[in-house]
């Protein structure tokens, strides 16, 4: 390759990680706040709505429900026509969604607004997958995604701290699980209205990329086409049917009951295997298990680029997790291995998402590509129900959380086995890296 190429190769990488990557990163905080800050706000609602865990667990669980309606349809969309107004438009509406919440009364109306704020968010997800398929190739995509991603972990270690203390106030006669919703919701509908004026559709709309910077891009994406195009040409209805998508699907559908179930449920495991009544407390031991999902997620998206390997970058952070939780069910208890496995659970159910996206790029062309990522992550989200769901009716027939754990041990072992059942994608990562 020539010097000038090189170079114009190295910059072009360089600018667009750095004036994309920190605003998506900022834009999926936004996203997981507002999504997960049910997990803490239960810690004052629960008894406010009366709700039992059943109720809880549905409550959590039934965004998925909503989302699973516009996951494919915003990423064909993103492809075929604006991301910048697709990603503003669904910022705005969850973000008015979220300060909805927080003037529920029942648990219907609770129902409601956690269906309808999965509906808002369903194809930001999606979208910016599809997105970044425009911008990154294949060397950096697992990277970028992990940098992205990261902001799943990041949000926890924010949100956990912020929730504690918001929870403890008692402003304008409103208890403070309903100021979270309220504080936690206007900064998405201030992003949306910022992403209109950041977010660049493509790298032709980009003025900050030069000319040779956009003609490097443009090279090095149609060759991975190509490459992608030698190894399979799928239309859109047969790629959401190929043998690999379906397992991948059903793996990250095992991956979501266990890893969401975890989520939404951790500060209230906390707060009774521990019999803490410190809500702030509960909230800063509640960012240590995503801090080491983050320094994970960080970790396996740069060796799993390094080492052009997926798989085992996704299931050995999982099956990390399901032995952190069966450790529980036969070490003597104490609030210091709790927090231990919580952490390796942390680690576990966030580390595996780079190598995972990455996937599916691997063998399909860009529209094909956008269809199976909507499909996948729709399917997959149907496990966000569940999970979550089944961990408060076993939590509320068996009075302990042990049947969870055992429930979440064994969704990430299959998810894991599932991936490791995909062969891997070596002539591709030849051509073209």
């Amino acid at each position: 390759m020539a010097p000038q190429l090189t170079d114009a190769g190295a910059s072009a990488r360089s600018r667009i990680a750095w004036r994309l990557l920190p605003f998506l990163f900022l834009l999926y905080v936004a996203n997981y706040l507002d999504r997960t800050n049910i997990a803490y706000a239960a810690l004052g609602m629960k008894g406010d709505l009366r709700l039992t865990d059943s109720v809880f667990g549905t409550a959590s669980g039934i965004f998925f429900v909503g989302y699973l309606l516009l996951q494919i349809p915003g990423a064909l969309l993103v492809e075929r026509w604006s991301a910048k107004l697709l990603l503003a438009g669904t910022l705005i509406a969850w973000g008015a969604l979220t300060v909805l919440t927080g003037l529920v009364r029942t648990p219907a109306e609770l129902y409601g607004a956690r269906f309808f704020l999965g509906v808002a968010e369903a194809a930001f997800f999606p979208a910016v997958i599809v997105y970044f398929s425009r911008w990154f190739t294949y060397q950096d995509r697992a990277k970028a995604v992990a940098r992205f991603m990261s902001a799943i972990p990041v949000a926890a270690i924010i949100g956990g701290p912020l929730a504690g203390a918001i929870l403890g106030v008692n402003w304008l006669g409103l208890p403070g699980w309903r100021w979270l919703f309220f504080v936690e919701g206007v900064p998405a509908v201030l992003l949306g209205i910022a992403t209109l004026f950041v977010l660049p559709d493509r790298p032709n709309d980009a003025r900050w990329l030069r000319a040779d910077e956009r003609n490097w891009l443009a090279a090095r994406l149609a060759e991975e086409r190509q490459a992608k195009a030698d190894v399979a040409e799928m239309t859109t209805w047969r790629a959401v049917r190929s043998w690999r998508v379906v397992l991948l699907t059903a793996a990250l559908l095992c991956c979501y009951s266990g890893g969401y179930a975890f989520w939404f449920w951790m500060p209230t495991m906390l707060q009774r295997l521990t019999g803490w009544s410190d809500v702030q407390r509960i909230g800063w031991i509640s960012s240590i298990p995503f801090l080491a999902g983050l320094i994970g997620m960080l970790l396996v998206g740069w060796n799993s680029d390094r080492t052009a390997e997926r798989r085992w970058h996704f299931a050995v952070p999982q099956l990390t997790a399901a032995a952190a939780l069966v450790a529980w069910l036969f070490l003597p208890h104490s609030d210091a291995l709790l927090i231990a496995v919580f952490t390796l659970v942390g680690f576990g159910t966030s580390a595996h998402l780079p190598a995972f996206w990455a996937l599916p790029t691997t063998f399909l062309s860009a529209s094909a590509a956008a269809a199976a990522i909507g499909f996948i992550n729709c399917i997959a989200s149907i496990g966000g129900f569940f999970g979550p769901k089944l961990i408060g009716t076993l939590s509320e027939r068996t009075g302990s959380f042990d049947a969870g754990f055992v429930f979440m041990s064994t969704c990430l072992v299959i998810g894991s086995v599932l991936v490791l059942l995909c062969p891997r994608e070596r002539r591709l990562i030849r051509n073209g890296a």
